[in-house]
């Protein structure tokens, strides 16, 4: 599935900035919608770079239990993250609809590519500022610091999550130490075939 596949035609005037009575209208924001035991939540598409195919991840010894394992990604280690861990939520069973989401984040210094491993993918959603509302104080199925907003979608709401918490920059030390270990070459167990499959 590639993210073009599922975007939405862009040329409606709202997501211009026109509205119909030629006024200047409030800026949508665009968010990749996905599910994850059972929840339905949401990047920022400006964060997204691809979808991929749940395939060829190679596990990591003496990691984080989030931490899935890492793919090649064109010739670059990309380390992908189990977001149901992360979560503290029970795993789901991997079947033909799992994906993992190409996410950018941004430090200070550097940029920083993470395979995020969801249940599946939904939709492209336009969302107005307006119908974006704040975290919950208490009740959430994730910790709260992890939601940038509730996004209000008729009657229900879909989580838009903060990508620079729950891909924390503070652990960018340890997917260094990650991207390391798969690039070794003395490391034979990361080193042997499964990590040699390329994704194009």
């Amino acid at each position: 599935m590639s993210l073009q596949q599922i975007m939405p035609s862009t040329g409606s005037k709202r997501q211009q900035g026109v509205s119909d009575n030629g006024h200047e209208a409030e800026e949508v924001v665009q968010y990749l919608t996905f599910l994850l035991s059972g929840e339905m939540y949401a990047f920022t598409i400006l964060n997204v770079k691809e979808i991929l195919e749940y395939a060829n991840v190679t596990q990591v010894p003496m990691m984080p239990n989030f931490i899935q394992g890492v793919i090649n990604l064109r010739g670059e280690v990309v380390p992908v993250i189990n977001l149901a861990r992360r979560f503290g939520q029970t795993v789901s069973t991997i079947t033909k609809r799992t994906c993992v989401i190409i996410i950018e984040v941004q430090s200070e210094d550097q940029h920083q590519d993470f395979g995020v491993m969801v249940d599946s993918v939904s939709e492209v959603l336009d969302i107005l500022p307006t119908n974006i509302r704040p975290a919950p104080g208490f009740g959430a199925p994730i910790r709260t610091d992890f939601i940038r907003g509730m996004g209000k979608l008729g009657e229900d709401f879909v989580i838009i999550l903060a990508e620079d918490k729950v891909l924390s920059v503070d652990k960018l030390a340890l997917v260094d130490e990650v991207r390391d270990m798969a690039c070794d070459p003395e490391n034979t167990e990361m080193n042997g075939d499964k990590l040699k499959g390329n994704i194009d």
